[in-house]
């Protein structure tokens, strides 16, 4: 239906796409994920009518031990529900069911199928400005604390952080070119001092 091999097609040695793949539980003890393929999913099915939710339990709890996959799906017989699993990004469910299959028009269906086991990166969520704006002071407020942990000045920390926000911001509208201070970063990697002085010029033009 798909187009796409099989496990023992694709993988014969089970290395990286498997049936039954072991995975030791985050509480200890050892299960199976149904279904593995590395960087695309586990996949957890059950009979008829079973309980998805704890199918799904399962797979949160072999997760670290598969490589924490971007998408965790379970299924019945009847119906697939993909959960997506993208790092800092809240996930979102998509449903197929044999209904949506069996219907004049299964495209849609037939997308979210064809992303799980070819392109997973089609299902990842978009993050809202929100989002963005929390995980990104969440990141400042972590490094404003590292920074003070090693007895640098509060006053001076803010100050250089300021800096440090004023350049990032210049660089997403384009009045630093692209990259810039990625760039800056690698480049005075082991050399912090270095990274702080270049950074200031940045932010006074």
């Amino acid at each position: 239906m798909l187009g796409v091999p099989t496990p023992n097609e694709a993988d014969p040695t089970g290395a990286a796409y498997a049936f039954e793949k072991g995975a030791e539980k985050l509480g200890g003890g050892d299960g199976f994920a149904d279904v593995w393929k590395r960087g695309f999913f586990a996949w957890e099915y059950k009979g008829k009518g079973k309980d998805l939710k704890a199918a799904y339990r399962q797979l949160v709890d072999y997760k670290d031990a598969l490589e924490n996959p971007p998408l965790l799906v379970v299924s019945d017989l009847a119906r697939i529900e993909v959960r997506t699993n993208f790092t800092a990004l809240s996930p979102i469910t998509k449903v197929v069911t044999l209904d949506d299959l069996a219907s004049p028009d299964p495209s849609d269906a037939l997308a979210i199928l064809r992303a799980v086991f070819s392109a997973p990166d089609e299902l990842r969520p978009v993050a809202r400005p929100t989002e963005l704006t929390e995980a990104a002071a969440g990141h400042f407020a972590e490094l404003a604390w590292a920074l003070r942990a090693r007895g640098h000045d509060p006053e001076l920390v803010a100050h250089f952080l300021d800096r440090l926000l004023f350049c990032l911001f210049a660089e997403d509208i384009r009045l630093l070119p692209k990259g810039v201070m990625s760039r800056l970063a690698e480049a005075t990697r082991s050399r912090p001092a270095l990274f702080a002085t270049r950074s200031a010029s940045c932010s006074t033009g």
